[in-house]
């Protein structure tokens, strides 16, 4: 990939939600911290759900498999 894709995919996203921006920020920032050989480092909105959901694991509540699939259906490509 070439630094004019790169420059013009930054461009375009500037145009997008302000979710996606920070998905892609966060997407960007993890690949970097991964080329530079460092480690990933949750946010604090990651850890909290990460608690969230080992609290719903040890309380015995999970997603049903049709809850997944639904959840994954959504979010393919179509």
């Amino acid at each position: 990939m070439t630094i004019k894709v790169l420059k013009d995919v930054i461009e375009r996203a500037e145009t997008w939600p302000d979710e996606a921006q920070a998905e892609l920020a966060a997407i960007a920032l993890e690949i970097d911290a991964s080329v530079r050989g460092g480690g990933y480092h949750a946010t604090r909105e990651e850890l909290a759900g990460i608690d969230r959901g080992l609290i719903a694991a040890r309380e015995g509540r999970f997603a049903t498999d049709v809850e997944v699939e639904a959840v994954l259906a959504k979010h393919r490509r179509r």
